[in-house]
């Protein structure tokens, strides 16, 4: 395809609204809106059991639906691997604050995708979702987005003060950081996930381009305890992690997740602490950091997966400044 003719499609499924979708009439429009799916690119992606239990609409005229959304927006098909790297020139890369870590990650954090740092308590997970946040209130060309920030606190460990330090450091003026940060309490797993629906709304309000969970897996894995209930909360979590993929893609924007270690020493280097999720986490996440303390405030951040960067080590330094180089 020419350039020129993909610029006019573009233009072209810019301008689609969710009525031009065949089978959709204003009252099944009206349905999708208030449940938050108004763009044919969020009902393309949807899954048609969570969208029937949302709206009310027969799973059946939602499968359909969702079918003809896919083919006005033109996915579920192949393509070439030339056009793939086409897209791949849209993602953007937010600093961390620490160039030893965003060299470990090829840049920076990526959008649309989900980057979890996990690790035992103290080890600089939140303190990091802070400086995150700070930073994607920053310009572009000093890293950040410009942007607003959703944060999903589960743990009630979100700290305004934390945030002034930060942007004090940077020069920013820290009334305008907390004004562009907006934080929702997540007091369960089912709040949590109806949060992380949600969040693509919020995002069209506030053009936040930065999604942070704190932590990712603390409530699912207090309510759901034994064996017998491993199977609906992964179940859960997988359908939650799906949510915040969908909205990294389709908002252009970073997901960053923290999440609990246990202990099992039969993984990770012989380390006696793995993430906590099992492969559901696994899999979904991009990219996988495992931060363990060092000396002094120092953390060393270990990249254990990632879909083309190779394995390795950074140190970086958690001060009262926030998030910065470890010497």
């Amino acid at each position: 395809m020419e350039k020129n003719e993909k610029v006019k499609k573009e233009d072209e499924e810019k301008k689609l609204s969710i009525e031009d979708i065949p089978g959709v009439g204003e009252a099944t429009a009206e349905k999708l809106r208030e449940n938050g799916l108004d763009d044919v690119m969020a009902i393309a992606t949807a899954s048609p059991k969570d969208v029937s239990d949302l709206t009310g609409i027969g799973e059946g005229a939602i499968a359909k639906i969702i079918s003809a959304a896919r083919k006005i927006a033109d996915i579920g098909n192949f393509e070439t691997g030339e056009e793939i790297f086409q897209k791949r020139k849209d993602v953007l890369r937010l600093t961390t604050g620490s160039q030893n870590l965003n060299n470990l990650l090829g840049g920076g954090l990526e959008t649309q995708s989900i980057t979890e740092f996990f690790g035992e308590f103290g080890s600089g997970k939140t303190q990091i979702m802070h400086q995150l946040a700070v930073n994607c209130t920053m310009p572009e060309e000093k890293g950040g987005f410009n942007s607003d920030v959703l944060i999903i606190d589960t743990e009630n460990t979100f700290r305004p003060e934390r945030i002034i330090q930060m942007s004090k450091y940077r020069e920013l003026d820290s009334d305008e950081v907390l004004r562009r940060i907006h934080v929702a309490r997540a007091y369960n797993s089912h709040h949590q996930i109806l949060l992380g629906e949600k969040a693509g709304e919020m995002a069209k309000e506030y053009k936040a381009k930065l999604l942070i969970v704190d932590s990712l897996t603390s409530h699912f894995r207090s309510e759901y305890m034994g064996r017998g209930s491993l199977s609906e909360r992964q179940q859960l979590l997988n359908r939650h992690m799906h949510d915040l993929l969908r909205f990294g893609t389709l908002q252009n924007a970073v997901i960053a997740v923290t999440n609990q270690v246990a202990a099992r020493p039969d993984v990770f280097f012989g380390d006696p602490t793995a993430p906590i999720g099992g492969n559901i986490v696994g899999h979904t996440a991009t990219f996988r950091i495992y931060l363990r303390k060092g000396k002094a405030g120092k953390r060393i951040a270990r990249l254990i997966d990632s879909p083309y960067l190779p394995e390795g080590e950074a140190v970086i330094q958690v001060s009262e400044d926030g998030i910065i180089d470890g010497t």
